[in-house]
């Protein structure tokens, strides 16, 4: 018996063209009137996140900034993790010797000094914007991940230089494949909806999830029921081979399995 569903947004709910599809909102709404507990779990940020339940008129407990916040169906913040101060300045003093662009993310918003309008294209759907700032101005309290973004083999030369300088002190993890995330130590997906699920009273085993990318693995690795989509990221699919692959998000693969979960259960699914 399953009790809650947890989603990721981009690549999974989200169709390529970062929109969710009319079948995609209908499965979510038909769920909604069961007795299941509706959690999106993404790398976004809560101000998006927030505008985006509304205008779809859906209310779920959301997970956002990759497992950094949680928020209640009322909006209520339940808990919040911040990188430590000495690691979010070094982060945004040190020279990485790299071309990938730097982002922050705070309570107030987005922040870069990278000018770039094709960083929009996939948040046009929500209107959700970055904040052009001087980011060694910053306050280094309050920043709950920090984000590189560039083509993947650029982000695959700057892992080991970070990984090297700060140890244990921070987690890393792809978002995307041109999306690195540097997170305060122990947050992700997974960590973050074990504590909504031990406020909700609801088991970990009562859970599935579904995925795409390695921000999503603890969160998968860790429910009764965890999804692999079909367009995940090669290096997911390699780190949980045990777990099922439905089909593309441009199909919307996730509506196809929960139509058959909630009607044929007792059939094998099989993707389209």
């Amino acid at each position: 018996m399953f009790r809650l569903a947890a989603f990721d947004m981009d690549g999974t709910l989200l169709m390529p063209d970062h929109r969710l599809g009319e079948k995609t909102l209908s499965t979510l709404r038909q769920l909604a009137e069961q007795p299941m507990t509706l959690t999106f779990a993404t790398g976004r940020h809560y101000l998006e996140m927030k505008t985006i339940l509304a205008n779809l008129d859906l209310k779920g407990y959301l997970i956002t900034g990759n497992g950094t916040r949680i928020h209640d169906l009322a909006g209520y913040r339940l808990h919040a993790t911040d990188l430590p101060a000495d690691c979010a300045e070094e982060l945004l003093s040190t020279n990485w010797n790299t071309s990938a662009s730097v982002h922050v993310f705070r309570d107030d918003g987005w922040f870069t000094d990278h000018d770039d309008p094709q960083l929009l294209v996939p948040h046009e759907f929500s209107g959700f914007r970055y904040q052009l700032h001087e980011l060694s101005t910053l306050p280094v309290t309050g920043n709950s991940k920090v984000c590189f973004t560039a083509p993947h083999d650029v982000l695959l030369q700057l892992v080991p230089s970070i990984e090297a300088h700060f140890g244990s002190r921070v987690d890393l993890c792809f978002s995307a494949a041109d999306c690195l995330d540097i997170m305060p130590a122990g947050s992700n997906k997974g960590s973050a909806l074990a504590l909504l699920t031990a406020g909700l009273n609801i088991d970990m085993s009562e859970c599935m999830a579904f995925g795409d990318a390695m921000n999503d693995r603890e969160m998968l690795e860790n429910v009764g029921m965890g999804l692999v989509m079909g367009n995940a990221l090669p290096v997911l699919k390699q780190h949980s081979p045990h777990l099922q692959i439905i089909g593309h998000c441009q199909n919307q693969a996730v509506s196809h399995f929960l139509q058959h979960w909630l009607h044929s259960p007792h059939l094998t699914y099989s993707p389209e």
